[in-house]
């Protein structure tokens, strides 16, 4: 399996108002580096996985309507715990549709999986991995 990671990063606010999150129940900020993982069993006629250069403009557009936001007040949020993990899968499905959009180039349909990777700081991270088809 051949792969292609990409990296931006996002600064958000939200609250987790549930017990079990203990102090993070509260308004907080996280700053978050986002790697997504472009993966295919055989490179293209190119050689490569995906256009790099594309694949930067997705993450880069996947992540611009979160920045800078209290993700509490985004309506597409409202009700959610927005954690580490599910922020990944969100990513994973904003970055899966550009995929088989077409946002990626022809290449990106061939895709046979994608995996984000939110790295809250140096001893915290999440992910989520899935097939794109």
């Amino acid at each position: 399996m051949f792969a292609v990671e990409v990296r931006d990063r996002i600064m958000i606010g939200h609250s987790l108002p549930d017990p079990f999150f203990g102090p993070a129940q509260g308004m907080h900020g996280a700053s978050f580096i986002v790697d997504v993982a472009f993966y295919r069993e055989a490179l293209t006629d190119k050689n490569v996985v995906v256009d790099i250069g594309a694949a930067l403009d997705v993450l880069k557009a996947t992540l611009k309507p979160l920045a800078y936001q209290n993700l509490d007040a985004l309506p597409q949020f409202k009700g959610k715990l927005t954690t580490t993990e599910f922020l990944c899968r969100h990513i994973f499905d904003e970055i899966a549709k550009a995929a088989k959009s077409g946002a990626l180039g022809e290449d990106g349909k061939g895709l046979a999986k994608i995996r984000v990777l939110l790295h809250e700081h140096d001893v915290a991270r999440a992910w989520y991995e899935g097939a794109v088809n």
